[in-house]
């Protein structure tokens, strides 16, 4: 796998892992992502560099995506967690053909890697409240529930959690390389 930057033509497909997603989890009595997310808060994300895909080699399309930031949610995040250094996961997603082959533990991996060579503390996110499945899969992944804020402003999103940020020898064991976007 490759890492490469997202840039303003990937704003579509970068929509397409969302309502892709949110079509599989619907079936399964989940409404996660089932609100349509303002592409023009995704454009902004890539102009700012926060977004990245993950693909098999440079010329594939895209098997997964991510939004790394340090953007904490004031609903989320008490004003002294956010006195913490950290980085921030959004929109973690695995297009279904690249499902359970553990790519995004390697995202996750890659993610806590990026946020302690940041010199960040912690590599925090938030999921879905009503997706126990996900929640488990981040605890599964060394992520320690912090809370679940019940307010109808967070959108469903509202059980948070963390891990400590850490650089790991050897890491990773595939090849997540940053890519230079075909320039």
């Amino acid at each position: 796998m490759i890492v490469v930057r997202a840039e303003p033509g990937n704003l579509a497909r970068l929509i397409k892992f969302r309502t892709d997603t949110a079509a599989w989890l619907r079936p399964r009595g989940i409404d996660q992502w089932s609100l349509s997310f303002p592409p023009e808060q995704m454009a902004a994300s890539i102009a700012r560099g926060e977004v990245y895909l993950f693909k098999e080699h440079a010329a594939a399309d895209a098997a997964a995506t991510v939004t790394l930031d340090r953007e904490a949610d004031d609903l989320l995040w008490t004003p002294e967690e956010q006195l913490d250094d950290a980085l921030y996961v959004h929109k973690l997603t695995v297009d279904r053909a690249h499902a359970g082959a553990g790519l995004g533990a390697r995202i996750l991996d890659w993610a806590g890697n990026r946020a302690a060579q940041a010199g960040a503390r912690w590599l925090r996110l938030d999921a879905w409240t009503t997706n126990p499945q996900l929640q488990a899969y981040y605890l599964s992944q060394g992520f320690r529930h912090v809370r679940t804020v019940d307010d109808p402003e967070v959108g469903g999103s509202g059980w948070v959690a963390q891990r400590p940020a850490r650089a790991e020898p050897g890491w990773p064991d595939v090849d997540l390389t940053e890519g230079h976007n075909g320039r």
